[in-house]
């Protein structure tokens, strides 16, 4: 075994729906290296697209055993490239799904042959489910709604295991399971999520989860710390356990199949890696384990919120996270226990709220009705908010292709309006892209003004604006007396911007989308950041969520960032490290690394293709060009149009579908001129260059746009000097804005700034919104 010499490094690990991921950072948090395994590239011969199958009755599911072989791939990687004696810690996260272990004696990860690969010595004969049901599915959703009735409704149900019915509620896989598979059930021993799962894989034993993901499961019952003073601990709910057992025995032995919840916080270590990764990989015997959690949390975490702020997660699953004080269970919203906090700590929460409609129905309007991306991305750009110029005449769709989180679970299909009247498709198909992306965005922004009425969020129902070192551009403005009566209706008034976070911090390929991030931006009056690490990411695939070659996934990081935490906490505070919560240390840590670099930015990629630098571009530097400041509504420009594009929105306009489509819009595309006129607010997601030919999109991931040349056509092995890939179709992503130095050395960077007119404008039709979700709840539509 080589000397233990050199920077201390930590590893951080990610089990996404499409790949195994992991980066490695050193003390201060800067990348030093990223693998990955891609599932249908890399392993072929499980035949899985985007890492999942697809299956009659919305069923998702995915092999395990393509995860355990992925496993060992990604370790052969790590130990090719790195001296994995110098990582010190593990950490790491996992998509939501489970694991079904057969009765056995002992697990089948204890006692392995360092001389094997683990796939060879633990195979699907060890599971009593080899493909597991993964978040997308929604099979289990009527046992979900059945689980819930028996709890006395959704908001019964919310206060006693803190969340109520959703398609993919693991209570309702477990219910499910043993309805429809009773020989499934009866071989069972153990049922593991998939986080502890991959923690498992390190450990070489049965680990427990986090108490995060056991509030996800709709067993767990969390006691508060008001709670907990008066001696009742958090634990599993043996009455909701009976239920989804059948009877009291059933649930007891679900009981024993989840296993103990570690009820620290996150603090602590797991364990310490296997013999048998010591042996074949050359880990170091004293490298310890820390906890796992969800992507999502793990996300959230490595991007470090503020009180004031949120997280905007897209992807197949678009996810709104900001810090919560108090845990507040209702319908509403999903909390969790923060999953990176010391016993000694105040409790802190994490606030969730959660869109199934996402990725698919934004690839499904791409198809219908553009060509290409960059396609969506200009017609976004060129319609007007709402859809219309008029004031009265607003248009609003609803995509509601699967079961969606409250209000909406029982809501399925596409509806449109036009002033007000539900309509099979709008008079000009150019406004359904638009229409979509304001529905989804409006979605959070109404459900987070709900949220923040039932005070999980505090007493200060201003969110300390004045925190954020972005200001919002109105903040000097009047507020407006506050009322039903003046808010028509609604129990939050739309104008008033202080209950709206400060800053939207985005992540996931929807964020690449300039006309995405503007919108972002412009609903919720926030400057919109995206991890710098995301932003160089886009130069090359805008259009994917998984991150290019070279790139690290944010819930990698994450996982990394936990596991320098803990180990610098176990480490103690003489060797001055370990001090405060998680986020404090952080950024002392990341503060420390900028001092020490000069004002460096974070490292962003390890030799990526077609990067020249591994640092990021300085914001406004003209290496990232910025998008300048945008004027108000009123102010128009003259853009230029590619003549290919102006062919393809022209077919839009003037394809028929039997409806009469008109010219609502007038934004000049037809003419000598090839001209357009529009709006300030709009004009930088115009700006981007486009030419046409995508594939078709695919479910759950954005899809990648045209063939790939090679980085490296002379074969010389030297990527730092690499051509960057060609595509047929070119979709300008974000780039960096003028940024703080405060929020540069946290790895951010602002890529929208809101818009005053475009705030009221959104604001103006926020009752309507609500007014029309409301009749699709009530069924009158």
């Amino acid at each position: 075994m080589p000397p233990k010499t050199g920077p201390t490094l930590f590893l951080g690990l990610e089990l996404a729906t499409d790949q195994l991921r992991s980066s490695i950072v050193d003390e201060n948090l800067e990348l030093v290296g990223v693998e990955a395994v891609d599932f249908d590239s890399e392993l072929p011969e499980y035949q899985t697209q985007g890492g999942i199958f697809t299956t009659p009755g919305e069923a998702y599911t995915t092999p395990i055993e393509m995860w355990v072989k992925a496993f060992d791939l990604l370790m052969e990687k790590l130990s090719k490239n790195h001296d994995l004696t110098k990582i010190k810690a593990i950490g790491g996260a996992a998509q939501q799904a489970l694991v079904w272990w057969k009765s056995h004696p002992n697990s089948p990860l204890q006692n392995l042959d360092p001389r094997l690969p683990i796939h060879v010595q633990v195979t699907s004969q060890f599971l009593s489910i080899p493909n597991s049901a993964v978040a997308q599915d929604t099979s289990a959703h009527t046992h979900a709604l059945a689980l819930e009735a028996a709890l006395g409704g959704p908001d019964h149900m919310a206060a006693r295991v803190g969340t109520c019915a959703h398609a993919s509620l693991i209570a309702a896989q477990l219910l499910r399971v043993r309805e429809a598979w009773p020989d499934i059930w009866s071989r069972t021993g153990r049922v593991q999520v998939a986080s502890s799962f991959l923690a498992s894989l390190l450990c070489g034993g049965y680990v427990s989860m986090g108490e995060a993901e056991a509030c996800a499961t709709g067993l767990w019952s969390h006691v508060s710390a008001t709670g907990a003073a008066s001696g009742t601990p958090s634990h599993w709910d043996e009455g909701v356990l009976e239920i989804v057992g059948g009877n009291r025995e059933e649930g007891r032995r679900i009981y024993n199949w989840l296993g103990d919840v570690d009820i620290s916080g996150g603090r602590r270590r797991l364990g310490t890696v296997s013999r048998y990764l010591i042996d074949r990989y050359g880990f170091d015997p004293d490298t310890i384990v820390t906890p796992f959690t969800s992507d999502y949390l793990s996300t959230y975490l490595s991007l470090c919120p503020s009180p004031s702020d949120a997280v905007l997660s897209f992807g197949p699953m678009d996810v709104l996270m900001t810090p919560a004080p108090h845990f507040l269970p209702t319908r509403l919203f999903h909390i969790f226990p923060h999953p990176a906090q010391d016993s000694s700590e105040k409790r802190r929460y994490v606030a969730m709220l959660t869109s199934r409609n996402a990725d698919v129905p934004r690839a499904l309007v791409r198809d219908m009705y553009t060509k290409s991306w960059s396609a969506f991305d200009r017609l976004v750009a060129i319609v007007p908010p709402g859809g219309s110029i008029g004031l009265d005449d607003k248009l609003f769709s609803f995509w509601l292709l699967q079961s969606d989180s409250h209000p909406l679970g029982h809501v399925k299909g596409i509806f449109r309006f036009e002033t007000g009247v539900k309509v099979n498709e709008f008079r000009d198909l150019r406004a359904n892209p638009r229409c979509l992306l304001e529905s989804q965005i409006l979605s959070f922004r109404a459900r987070w003004s709900r949220m923040i009425a039932t005070g999980v969020l505090g007493p200060n129902a201003g969110r300390s604006r004045n925190a954020s070192t972005t200001p919002s551009p109105i903040s000097n403005q009047a507020k407006r007396p506050s009322s039903t009566a003046h808010n028509m209706g609604l129990p939050f008034d739309p104008y008033d911007y202080n209950p709206l976070p400060s800053r939207v911090l985005a992540t996931g390929a929807a964020a690449n989308f300039p006309s995405i991030a503007n919108l972002v931006g412009d609903i919720f009056n926030a400057p919109a950041l995206v991890p710098t690490t995301q932003i160089d990411a886009a130069q090359i695939v805008p259009h994917r969520n998984a991150p290019p070659p070279g790139f690290p996934a944010r819930a990698t990081l994450g996982g990394a960032y936990v596991a320098r935490w803990v180990w610098g906490k176990e480490k103690g505070t003489s060797a001055g490290t370990g001090r405060g919560g998680f986020e404090e240390e952080v950024r002392r840590l990341l503060a420390k690394r900028w001092a020490t670099a000069g004002g460096a930015p974070l490292r962003t990629n390890i030799n990526a293709p077609g990067i020249t630098s591994k640092t990021a571009s300085a914001a406004g530097s003209g290496t990232s060009t910025p998008y300048g400041g945008r004027s108000g509504l009123g102010a128009n420009v003259l853009v230029e149009v590619d003549e290919e594009e102006v062919e393809e929105l022209d077919s839009i306009r003037q394809t028929n579908y039997g409806l009469g489509i008109g010219n609502a819009f007038g934004d000049g595309l037809s003419g000598a001129s090839r001209l357009r006129t529009i709006t300030g607010s709009t004009m930088d997601s115009v700006l981007s260059g486009s030419t046409l030919g995508d594939t078709p999109s695919t479910a759950f991931t954005t899809p990648d746009l045209g063939s790939m040349t090679s980085p490296n056509p002379a074969g010389t092995g030297d990527t730092s000097t690499a051509t960057p890939p060609q595509s047929t179709t070119t979709l300008t992503p974000v780039t960096a804005m003028l940024t703080s130095d405060a929020e540069l050395q946290m790895g951010l960077a602002k890529v929208a700034d809101p818009d005053v007119d475009a705030f009221m404008s959104y604001a103006a039709i926020v009752p309507e919104y609500c007014r029309l979700e409301g009749m699709l709840v009530k069924g009158l539509v």
